[in-house]
Formats: C-alpha cells, sequence, structure tokens
C-alpha cells in the first residue's frame, strides 16, 4: 500500500525552504514511490484537514523548476503561539488525512510543538531545523541561516561605502533573537569594526575608545557597528535617550547603542542606523543553503523509511546524522560560546566583540 507522507514548514519563513520541498517530494515519490502532501499553513492545515498532493512538476514552467530558487515557502507558515490550545483538533486532522509520517521544517520553537503533539497523538515525526538565527541545538547549520549572513554581509559592504562618504558610524541592526551566530558571521565576512552579541557583555566606553582608535590611531573616520536585536541594555541606562524625546518609543536596540554612543561623546560622532529587518528572510537562497535542502530532504525521507520517529536530521562534523528531538529541544536555544574559534577570530582582526570581565547586562524590565 502507497505510503502517505505529510510535510509542512511552521515558523518565520527563511530562504531554502522551497528546496527542502522539493528535495523530500522528489526523494520520496521517485526513490519510495510514496504520496507526498504538502499542509498548507502548517498546524493550521491539519487543523483545517486540508492537503495539497506534490508531485516532482507540480510547479514546472516548461521543464523549469522554481523550487530550487525561490524564496519564502509555497505551502505558507504561521508562527502564532495558541497551536496547542487547540491540539485535539490538529492531532485528529493528522489522522483523517491518513498520513504514514510527517516531516515537518521548523526551528525550535515549532519543532517542539509538533513534537509534543507527535507524542500525544502517535504520530511518526520527523524534524528539519530551518531558522536564519542558526540557534537550533545539536546541528551546525539550519536551513536559511547562509543565505541570510549573505544578505547581511552585502547589506554591509553598501553601507561601508555611504560610512566612509560621511565620516558616520554607520549602526546596522540584525536578528537573531538571543544567539548572536548572525551578527557575529555576517560582521566578520563584512568587515564590521564592532560587533555586539548576546553573550558576550560590553560597555559603550569600550566601544568609543574602539572607534576613537580607530579615528586618530589608524585614520579611520567611519566605523560599522553590527548589532545583534537580543542584547541587553546597560544597568543604569535608559533606551533610545534621544528618540524617546522626539516622540519614537518603538526603537530597537540599534538605535540604543546610537543613543549611547551620541551622547558618551557630546554629539562629536555622527551615527546612522539600519534596520535589516525582515530584509534578512527574503530573497534567493544560497547555494549552500541549497545543499543542506537537499541533504536534509533525503536523510529525513530515509529515516520515515525506517520507521523511526522522534528524531531531527542535523549537519555535525561535516556530515548528515539524526539526533532525538528531545536532546535538541533541551538543549535549544543555541547561543555562541564566547571562547568560540570565531570570536577569538574577530578579536585577532581587532574587531570590538565586547569585554568578557565587564558587567553583565541587565535584564530587560
Amino acid at each position: 500500500m502507497q505510503k502517505r507522507i505529510g510535510l509542512l514548514t511552521s515558523g518565520g519563513d527563511c530562504p531554502g525552504l522551497n528546496a527542502v520541498i522539493r528535495a523530500v517530494v522528489s526523494h520520496a515519490t521517485l526513490t519510495y514511490g510514496w504520496k507526498v502532501l504538502g499542509i498548507p499553513y502548517a498546524t493550521e492545515g491539519l487543523m483545517e484537514r486540508k492537503s495539497i498532493v506534490l508531485g516532482m512538476h507540480t510547479m514546472d514552467l516548461r521543464g523549469i523548476d522554481p523550487l530550487l530558487n525561490m524564496g519564502g515557502t509555497i505551502l505558507g507558515t504561521i508562527n502564532r503561539g495558541d497551536t496547542l490550545d487547540h491540539a485535539s483538533q490538529i492531532i485528529q486532522g493528522y489522522h483523517e488525512l491518513g498520513l504514514d509520517a510527517l516531516i515537518a521544517v521548523g526551528g525550535d520553537g515549532s519543532l517542539s510543538i509538533l513534537h509534543t503533539l507527535a507524542q500525544e497523538g502517535n504520530w511518526l515525526m520527523v524534524g528539519i531545523p530551518k531558522t536564519i538565527d542558526n540557534d537550533v541545538a545539536l546541528t551546525e547549520r539550519a536551513i536559511g541561516f547562509d543565505t541570510a549572513v549573505n544578505t547581511i554581509t552585502d547589506a554591509l559592504n553598501r553601507l561601508t561605502f555611504t560610512a566612509a562618504s560621511h565620516d558616520r558610524v554607520m549602526i546596522v541592526e540584525v536578528m537573531g533573537r538571543k544567539a548572536g551566530h548572525l551578527a557575529l558571521q555576517a560582521g566578520i565576512a563584512g568587515g564590521a569594526d564592532v560587533i555586539l552579541i548576546p553573550e558576550i557583555p560590553y560597555t559603550i566606553e569600550g566601544i568609543c575608545d574602539h572607534l576613537t582608535d580607530l579615528r586618530y590611531q589608524w585614520g579611520r573616520k567611519f566605523a560599522i557597528v553590527v548589532v545583534a536585536e537580543g542584547i541587553d541594555p546597560l544597568p543604569g541606562t535608559t533606551g533610545c535617550q534621544v528618540s524617546l524625546s522626539k516622540g519614537n518609543a518603538n526603537c530597537g536596540m540599534g538605535q540604543y547603542i546610537a543613543d549611547q554612543i551620541t551622547a558618551r561623546t557630546d554629539r562629536r560622532v555622527e551615527t546612522r542606523v539600519s534596520v535589516l529587518g525582515h530584509i534578512q528572510r527574503g530573497g534567493i537562497p544560497f547555494a549552500l543553503d541549497r545543499l543542506m535542502a537537499a541533504a536534509f530532504g533525503k536523510a529525513a525521507v530515509d529515516l520515515v523509511s525506517q520507521g523511526k520517529s522522534g528524531l531531527m536530521v542535523a549537519w555535525q562534523n561535516g556530515t548528515i546524522v539524526s539526533v532525538p528531538l528531545t536532546e535538541v529541544l533541551a538543549q535549544s536555544p543555541r547561543s555562541v560560546n564566547p571562547k568560540d574559534y570565531l570570536v577569538q577570530t574577530a578579536q585577532s582582526l581587532g574587531i570590538y566583540i565586547g569585554e568578557p570581565n565587564a558587567a553583565q547586562p541587565a535584564e530587560p524590565g
């Protein structure tokens, strides 16, 4: 009897999701002869008993397969937090659709919810990690991360020229939640002078001293500062001091750092803030994300063929492995290790990346 495999994408979108869909569908149909049902909008689709039969040439345009290089996800996705309130309906949806297994593509939050549903509903489920934050534990890479790093790096390249033209300090706020992987890797690749990440404490004095050294010791009248959105304000300071006086109470940590630099230097340093926001999620996936999508998709289908469940495919030491979802979720989100080689690399390049002996940032109130 032909197996019916469900496939869904959940959580925030990112480049490479369609490439995962392509890999799962091709391997499942061509190798095993299974039917693959795409579940639109993740658990919402299960709750509403909706599915789309996915074939190798479902979206071909005169023989051209767009899934390999199309951003976003053709299945749609949701990241609302009330999923477990409808657990019984979602669980029943899996069974009423006649699914033999489910392949779920998500970050640690989505995979946690789906793993709970799978255990309660006796589903066979395999997870594939995706997130531009790269904070899913037990995998060195997740779908979407590499393309996001490239997108930020390109933005830093562009901003460097305008910063140099006007002798400005350009502050670039990037995503990542409470993990600094995006800021760290894109900051190094994009030639940043300062990188601030949640895992390493910093001081405004340290930042300003570094900017002063660049200007007077090395003749650099401009600078690029990369700020992870998840850093915390410093004790004894208030966020967005300058912007609040102008009636803007919705500024993020990039603006906070700009305001602190401005106040510390008595406005001698001219700053500008760029918040890249959802630009980091969009675009055509780069080669590495396409390769990871192909490898993850194949591995997930193979695990289903072996009757395995409660596992996530992962990239470790240059190869694909499978790891228990319980262990992944227990150790997520994965933070940057302050002793990581890339942190040491940034320091060796003369980048200010915080001060290990500084006071810890205050918890947000």
